[in-house]
């Protein structure tokens, strides 16, 4: 009788087993240097990133090539028009590479001046590991972004097809530009407000070369090597100053000699459908990450069809460690001298906001 009840519950034992086995994850793709991926799509991407971060990015360091790239990401993708293809036209394919690919067209655009040698320099890049010039756009930018410290990982889809027409003219927000004219240009794109200045965080490591020509290289913070909230804070500043050789079109006064605003950045910054957003990064560099992050990895798709994209974020690396300190007001700068326009509690929308609180986050 014993016997016969331990065959039974060993029976049972069995079958509750084999009713669940085990499922083993899928293989990973083995890529160059041990590395892996799971998908062997996205192997070519740890080769180009070895040699851009060696040969473009000065062994990854956060400087003007950095700068450019991140740049050129943000002007590949927003030549996209809904609006236009809704009229019969070509309103460009966003994302697609159209910079590079048709680079003797679009180069010869106003708002894409400077980005000469960004173009160049990635087209040797693509065309050596045989990627499509989007992607090379995209993840370049992406790979900017990490190399300064306070940069955030940003997402990173392969598998663009090259475009196939240039992009038309005057689809690039430009600093001369009115709010209304930004604001319903990004939004044709598909970007909101709030994106937009997500998107603008890249001026904290951005210089500007052609607004102001005698003065190149001048950045828009005081911290343009770190990827933290300092530019938000500073373009709050009423102006008292024009460097270099202003005003020219494009600028507006800055608070200090050493940085040059741009007018797009100052009027957005005062905008009541723009501002309380604007504030809302000011030493909230966690919210800025966050928010940087999803907009550009949004950005990077205006175009594109994502079910044929494959994801190979992984091989982006995750930003080296730094402690991002405060934004402060700069020397001889007081709490007086900030223009605050918020008409609304500063968000998260829990916390009312007050000049005395915004200040006091400051010090």
């Amino acid at each position: 009788m014993k016997f016969s009840t331990l065959s039974t519950l060993s029976l049972v034992y069995v079958t509750t087993v084999s009713a669940t086995p085990f499922i083993f994850p899928p293989p990973r793709a083995t890529c160059s240097r041990g590395r892996t991926a799971a998908s062997a799509t996205c192997c070519v991407w740890y080769n180009v990133l070895d040699d851009i971060q060696a040969n473009l990015f000065e062994g990854g360091i956060c400087g003007d090539d950095a700068h450019d790239a991140l740049r050129l990401s943000f002007h590949d993708a927003i030549g996209y028009s809904p609006q236009l293809t809704g009229k019969n036209k070509f309103g460009g394919g966003g994302a697609d590479g159209s910079l590079i690919k048709f680079s003797k067209t679009e180069l010869t655009y106003a708002a894409n001046e400077g980005l000469e040698e960004i173009v160049a320099d990635e087209k040797v890049f693509a065309d050596k590991w045989g990627v499509s010039y989007g992607d090379m756009i995209q993840f370049a930018g992406a790979v900017s972004v990490r190399n300064c410290a306070g940069g955030p990982r940003v997402g990173f889809m392969a598998g663009r097809a090259n475009a196939t027409a240039a992009a038309p003219d005057g689809l690039i927000p430009e600093a001369p530009d009115s709010v209304d004219k930004i604001l319903a240009r990004v939004g044709d794109a598909g970007l909101t407000p709030e994106e937009l200045i997500d998107l603008l965080a890249s001026h904290s490591i951005g210089v500007q070369d052609h607004v102001d020509r005698t003065i190149p290289g001048m950045p828009f913070d005081t911290t343009p090597s770190v990827f933290d909230t300092n530019f938000y804070l500073e373009t709050l500043l009423a102006g008292t100053v024009w460097p270099g050789s202003g005003p020219n079109p494009g600028q507006f006064q800055s608070p200090i000699p050493t940085e040059l605003r741009l007018l797009s950045d100052w009027n957005l910054s005062q905008d009541s459908r723009t501002s309380c957003h604007w504030q809302s990064f000011v030493n909230n560099q966690d919210r800025m990450q966050v928010r940087f992050a999803a907009s550009m990895a949004k950005m990077a798709l205006l175009g594109q069809n994502v079910q044929i994209l494959h994801d190979c974020s992984e091989v982006i690396p995750p930003p080296a460690f730094h402690i991002i300190p405060k934004a402060k007001l700069p020397a001889g700068k007081k709490a007086s001298d900030l223009e605050l326009t918020c008409p609304k509690p500063l968000m998260p929308a829990a916390t009312p906001f007050s000049l005395s609180s915004f200040v006091s986050n400051l010090l």
